[in-house]
């Protein structure tokens, strides 16, 4: 469905906000590279099409140094700007506003922002904890969204599509990992009861919204976490809350993401969830554990439906990570399990090859996905690379620093698990640094099991 016809008069007062602003003229994406080009981008439907992606130096430089990183050291990833000396740049890392220069001298049609920066940071995985306590609210408003909405707003940006992926791994926390449920934690009751997490998200939607060239994304989770029948629907009902908290309406919503930075399989080819052996459906095996979907383009196309239904637009699109869903390599399955019965059939067949659906952390065995590409799938607007492959998940072992990031045994080889994975290993690689750190162990594995392959 196109967009277009949706957003006319919406884009029109947006682009007439940039012209204002900007005294430039609307012209069409064109590889200017001057860092004071001032020409305004007019929105389009889809911020991927027919837009070349930004590529982080930094990354760049990084994948270059492995050996056959050269085959992907030009690839569009994701920007974190997981705190707030991120903003301006951290430890002789380049700042929000490098990138953005940068981005326009390299004549990126479009730029990928993940902010992620919310008080009590998730409240359900240590290794990923950020800077902010759960009520520093205020600070995260006036120290955080605020100094980026500004930077975004600056008018030698206005050719750049940004795409803003807010606040990934925090909303869906709110249903699955509260109010006496199995998985619950004591930092997700606090965040729900303290209502942060809404406010937080609402109020970034909204101040980043309001600048014309930005595309809000709200992270959606992933199919093996939101899948299941009580977390579908109230996890599209708590996204709405808080795309309309603090002053935001669903209008500053472009679209959702899904799999940020984990790996569910981009597609299950060997098996459906509408198959049966011997007389079980494929829902029934321990795998797939009663979820309604098997892969990530499945869920992302049905979730979208529901979120449209739960009132957002109905010209939303969405994204895919695939930075690390492949699974490729010798263990990639060539055909559907024995039909012997429904465990053997999923688990001889299925491209995920993780002990339990639930393991998030540097997961051994996994490979590069899809490239990134525009428009791939219907109500999908792109494939990306939202997590930079070879950064971290997490560190396998307790390892002080000053980024506010703590020790998660889920990343630990030697785990045997917690409620959210069944009480199983955890499927961590060893020897992992800090999480957003360079792994080169992790990188070159990706690389071998990449698929479609290098």
């Amino acid at each position: 469905m196109s967009r277009t016809h949706h957003r006319s008069r919406t884009l029109l007062l947006a682009l007439a906000t940039v012209l204002a602003v900007s005294g430039g003229t609307a012209v069409a994406l064109t590889g200017d590279t001057t860092a004071e080009a001032t020409a305004a981008a007019a929105r389009v439907d889809n911020p991927y099409a027919g837009a070349k992606g930004y590529v982080n130096p930094e990354w760049r430089a990084k994948a270059n140094a492995e050996p056959g990183g050269s085959r992907i050291a030009n690839q569009p990833t994701g920007v974190w700007l997981d705190r707030i000396a991120a903003i301006e740049g951290a430890n002789g890392k380049m700042g929000l506003r490098d990138h953005l220069d940068t981005a326009v001298r390299q004549g990126a049609g479009v730029i990928q922002l993940v902010i992620y920066n919310l008080p009590g940071r998730d409240c359900a995985a240590l290794a990923s904890n950020g800077e902010l306590g759960p009520t520093e609210i205020d600070k995260y408003k006036t120290d955080y969204i605020d100094p980026i909405a500004r930077i975004l707003a600056d008018p030698k940006y206005a050719s750049l599509r940004i795409v803003t992926t807010v606040e990934i791994d925090s909303l869906p926390n709110l249903v699955t990992n509260t109010g006496g449920r199995p998985t619950a934690t004591p930092q997700c009751d606090v965040m729900k009861a303290n209502g942060n997490y809404v406010k937080g998200v609402g109020y970034a939607l909204n101040k980043l919204g309001a600048v014309p060239n930005v595309y809000n994304y709200v992270d959606a989770g992933h199919h093996g976490w939101i899948g299941w029948d009580d977390n579908f629907g109230p996890s599209a009902q708590i996204f709405r809350e808080a795309a309309t908290a603090e002053g935001s309406t669903v209008d500053k919503v472009h679209g959702f993401i899904t799999n940020t930075a984990n790996y569910s399989a981009l597609k299950e080819e060997n098996f459906r969830i509408t198959d049966s052996v011997n007389g079980r459906s494929v829902r029934e095996s321990k795998w797939v554990d009663w979820n309604r979907y098997t892969d990530e383009l499945s869920f992302a196309q049905a979730f979208r439906n529901q979120l449209v239904s739960t009132g957002f637009r109905s010209d939303i699109g969405m994204l895919i990570d695939t930075s690390r869903n492949g699974w490729g390599g010798t263990a990639r399955p060539t055909r559907p399990g024995p039909t012997t019965d429904v465990d053997s059939y999923v688990n001889g067949g299925r491209y995920d090859r993780r002990v339990h659906i639930g393991n998030w952390c540097n997961q051994s065995g996994a490979g590069l996905g899809e490239r990134p590409k525009a428009a791939p799938a219907a109500g999908i607007d792109a494939y990306v690379w939202m997590k930079p492959p070879g950064e971290s998940d997490g560190s396998s072992k307790e390892i002080p620093n000053d980024e506010g990031k703590g020790f998660d045994r889920m990343c630990d080889p030697t785990y045997n698990g917690n409620a959210r994975n069944g009480y199983n290993k955890s499927g961590a690689l060893p020897d992992a640094p800090v999480s957003g750190h360079w792994f080169s162990a992790q990188f070159q594995e990706l690389m071998r099991n990449a698929h479609p392959k290098l």
